[in-house]
């Protein structure tokens, strides 16, 4: 084929000799020419090519320029950051995260999260371990300075083909440098960091020590870093007892903690222990028969039903320390006021439940709360299954309480000179055009109060609010301990506002505790790994939230609600005990807060994405998971009977401990007043 010569502009003025010549696919014939003209031929020729000489020649150095600068570039920076790196003595040392230990009231530890037992050193790691790792993460990590340049052109052409950065390429050191300096940031600058990063650790660590830091470091899924955490975590033993598929999973999570973790997919994980086990077969560390006979081997794994939803409080628990200590950057020991027993209980109620009812009635969440009497949680189990959703609805959802709001509706009135046998007429009601309805779509006419709670009826509660006012019952909801925002508005007296299953249940200390205010609390001691005390909870000394006489009122209707109301499925043998149900609109939220003299408990049942349920009231499966944890809960325990007395009887209620009649005046006329106010509609 010819040679296409390079064309030049054939502009005005060109000469003849200067014409663009024709390319040619076969060879041409010969052309005959005159002998000046071949003679100049050649020069032009001649000069051509000593310009393209001279092209190339600029353009090499101009080549060489550019590596020179780059070269200069990368080992200013490189001299710029090693020059703020710490001592490798220092990072010996591990800035990690640190580890904490939480702990039940009866030493029983629930959980850790963070490191787990120290540092493990090189020589104690299983060498079926570190194989996996290498095969897996760094083929040749015992052969490169750092960077892998094979593994980076591989890298590079992934991402080329994918049009982002899909494949990292990055060497075992490499994620040691990101660990130990740099942010999770996918930006060329941050690759450039890792890379000197990289070279420097490699100058200053032997391969040993680089792996020994790494595999005590690095994450792996579910709280936990390092290789002695994870092997405590999924295998209940020590990181120097691993064998070889147990050796295989840890390496597996590497890849992806979240995505192969067993206590997310037991199959995905598995999937990705055979995947390593054929690395180190590639590798040429086992045999393929070795590599079967591991996948066959069984895992000893952790059960997950052992935590009995202690994540929850592990997590809660985490939340909660910096207000306490700070940010603290050393291990801690954290006491709990969790019973271990009870928090199992309570688990395994909430679970049996949901599982023999909740498909059949489109009840797939729950949460339960556990407290004494004063404010300690006892038990916390924030939904149905910690793996399928951390999400801690016991103590971050908030959701209408419903009826469960009623108590507080009731103690207003009741601090207002109303008793449990004032007299209400359960009719129709409209309230500045609100017309809301009974339960039953029925009305009784009339009713005592008692019987108003008893059987949740609502045009009692909206009648209540109506005459003495929606911000006596925010107030009287505040002081005993709800703090989510109340809105005065005339349907507070059914529960629309929202609020959280600890804080209801909180809510209702008082009336089991004599009327103190609950001072809720998780944690109750905080040490060091020294043992140093660096927190102790201490009780606030605080007035009574309801007088005596109100809580024997409230505890009169509130146990009628257990005895032979909406309740009725809570009841426990032997011990008497208070407590109301509730349930909104369509059966979206379902709750049962009720209590003893020894513990308050309060259970909620719904669905996250707050579809209705099918037929599911506060008084079915929250009361039935009620009954059940504290079934469990009072078996050694002595019955009492609940604080407060009350004494049947409207004018001798209505005057107790100086707790006169809104009004005042004679009893017989506030009777009359207490009469007309239930006896029809209030607009």
């Amino acid at each position: 084929m010819a040679t296409q010569r390079k064309k030049r502009p054939a502009g005005r003025g060109a000469s003849r000799s200067e014409r663009i010549e024709p390319h040619f696919d076969k060879p041409r014939k010969a052309v005959r020419r005159k002998s000046g003209s071949r003679s100049g031929a050649r020069g032009k020729t001649a000069r051509r090519d000593a310009k393209r000489g001279s092209f190339l020649g600029g353009a090499i150095k101009l080549v060489v320029l550019v590596c020179l600068l780059g070269a200069l570039a990368f080992g200013v920076v490189g001299i710029y950051l090693t020059s703020k790196l710490p001592d490798p003595v220092l990072l010996a040392l591990d800035d990690r995260p640190p580890n904490v230990k939480v702990v039940a009231a009866d030493g029983t530890v629930l959980a850790e999260k963070g490191l787990r037992r120290g540092h493990v050193s090189f020589a104690e790691l299983p060498p079926h371990l570190i194989e996996a790792v290498i095969a897996t993460e760094d083929r040749r990590f015992y052969s490169h300075f750092g960077i892998d340049p094979i593994g980076l052109a591989r890298a590079a052409w992934v991402d080329i083909m994918a049009g982002a950065f899909v494949e990292g390429g990055s060497t075992i050191t490499q994620q040691l440098a990101k660990n130990l300096f740099l942010k999770p940031d996918r930006t060329i600058a941050r690759k450039l960091e890792e890379m000197i990063y990289a070279i420097w650790l490699e100058k200053r660590f032997d391969k040993e020590q680089i792996l020994e830091l790494y595999l005590n470091r690095v994450y792996f899924g579910g709280g936990a870093y390092g290789v002695e955490a994870a092997s405590q975590r999924y295998f209940g033993k020590s990181a120097r007892d691993l064998n070889l598929p147990e050796s295989a999973m840890l390496a597996g999570l590497l890849k992806a903690p979240s995505t192969y973790a067993p206590t997310r997919s037991r199959a995905l994980a598995n999937s990705r222990l055979e995947i390593v086990l054929q690395n180190m077969v590639e590798a040429g560390f086992i045999s393929q028969a070795e590599a079967k006979q591991a996948a066959a081997e069984p895992l000893g794994l952790r059960a997950e039903g052992d935590q009995a939803g202690y994540p929850y409080i592990v997590d809660w628990v985490a939340e909660l320390l910096p207000q306490y200590v700070g940010d603290s950057h050393g291990d801690l020991i954290v006491d709990t006021t969790i019973d271990s027993s009870l928090q199992k209980a309570a688990q395994t109620s909430l679970a049996e439940r949901l599982e023999k009812e909740g498909k059949e009635k489109n009840a797939s969440e729950g949460a339960i709360v556990v407290l004494s009497p004063t404010g300690a949680v006892q038990a916390l189990v924030g939904g149905r299954s910690y793996q399928t959703s951390p999400y801690n609805r016991a103590v971050k959802a908030k959701r209408q309480p419903g009826s469960a709001f009623k108590p507080f509706v009731y103690l207003a009135a009741m601090e207002a000179g109303y008793s449990p046998d004032s007299i209400a007429y359960d009719s129709p009601v409209t309230v500045k055009g609100w017309t809301p309805k009974n339960y039953e779509k029925s009305y009784r006419g009339e009713v005592t109060l008692r019987q108003g709670l008893e059987h949740s009826i609502n045009s009692v509660a909206v009648k209540l609010v109506a005459k003495i006012g929606a911000a006596r019952v925010v107030n009287t909801a505040h002081r005993l301990g709800i703090e989510s925002t109340l809105h005065m508005q005339p349907s507070i007296a059914l529960g629309t506002a929202e609020v959280s299953l600890l804080e209801l249940t909180a809510a209702y200390a008082p009336f089991s505790n004599g009327g103190m205010r609950a001072q809720v609390h998780v944690i109750q001691r905080i040490r060091n790994a020294d043992g140093r005390t660096l927190y102790v909870w201490k009780e606030s000394p605080a007035a009574p939230a309801v007088a005596p006489a109100q809580i024997g009122a409230m505890n009169d209707m509130l146990n009628a609600v257990v005895v032979s109301g909406t309740g009725k499925r809570a009841g426990i043998p032997s011990h008497v005990a208070g407590g109301k149900t509730g349930t909104t609109q369509d059966s979206r939220d379902a709750w049962f807060v009720g209590y003893t003299a020894h513990y308050l408990a309060g259970v909620w049942i719904g669905n996250d994405d707050n579809s209705p349920m099918k037929k599911v009231t506060g008084g079915t499966i929250p009361a039935e998971v009620w009954h059940d944890t504290m079934l469990t809960a009072h078996r050694d325990k002595v019955p009492y009977a609940l604080p407060g007395t009350y004494t049947p009887g409207i004018a001798s209620a209505a005057g107790q401990a100086g707790w006169q009649p809104r009004g005042g005046g004679d009893s017989s006329a506030w009777l009359q007043r207490m009469l007309s106010v239930f006896t029809g509609s209030t607009n």
